[in-house]
């Protein structure tokens, strides 16, 4: 259970979600291109660090399959109407990788399957890692005060570049270059956008929202 409190990530305890980065939300999503480059980079990261990779669709027949920038191709949908990624399919899965208690949480609507796979989570006692800079909705209003309302329930909001370097822990790590190419890449595409996501993550935690 100190795990839980502290919020502590592991290479071997974690598992990447990566929710509804779908066709018919590109032209919708606030920062959607972003978005799904930073997702895009935790995805690569986790495969190389042997992360397991959860993804859902949102009715994929009317919302459209998940965006290949993404990089996707190959790995398993978990297709859904709810408005939660823990489906029954999804939930055995966890089931069979039991050793994971922490969830790092990417994807869309913040308000919507977001926080509420998040508080979800929270309720079966996993440790839930929110990536602020890998999270969107269509109206920022809804997208910063979900993240609140996360926060509150006992979510950890953090970044990409945090999470990547807490799965790291070590700069000895045999994968360590390999993985650090992927937090280059995102510096390189979108160095305002993350700039302005940590100053809007930061805004958040010191006034405590």
């Amino acid at each position: 259970m100190l795990l839980n409190r502290i919020g502590k990530l592991g290479q071997r305890s974690s598992v990447l979600f990566l929710c509804d980065m779908q066709e018919k939300f590109r032209h919708n999503i606030a920062f959607f291109p972003q978005i799904v480059e930073v997702a895009s980079r935790m995805l690569q990261a986790a495969k190389i660090l042997e992360v397991p990779i959860i993804i859902t669709e949102q009715y994929p027949k009317g919302l459209g399959p998940t965006v290949p920038e993404l990089g996707a191709d190959g790995l398993k949908k978990y297709s859904k109407t709810c408005f939660n990624m823990l489906t029954s399919e999804v939930e055995e899965e966890l089931r069979s990788i039991s050793d994971r208690k922490s969830v790092i949480l990417c994807g869309i609507e913040t308000q919507a399957c977001i926080m509420s796979t998040t508080l979800d989570l929270l309720d079966k006692g996993f440790d839930v890692h929110v990536v602020a800079d890998a999270c969107s909705s269509r109206s920022q209003v809804d997208r910063f005060v979900a993240l609140s309302r996360m926060k509150q329930s006992g979510a950890f909001l953090t970044t990409s570049e945090g999470v990547i370097l807490q799965l790291l822990q070590d700069a000895a790590h045999p994968k360590f270059r390999e993985v650090c190419v992927c937090l280059w890449k995102i510096y390189e595409s979108y160095f305002f956008y993350n700039l302005l996501c940590k100053l809007w993550l930061l805004n958040l935690l010191a006034f405590g929202m």
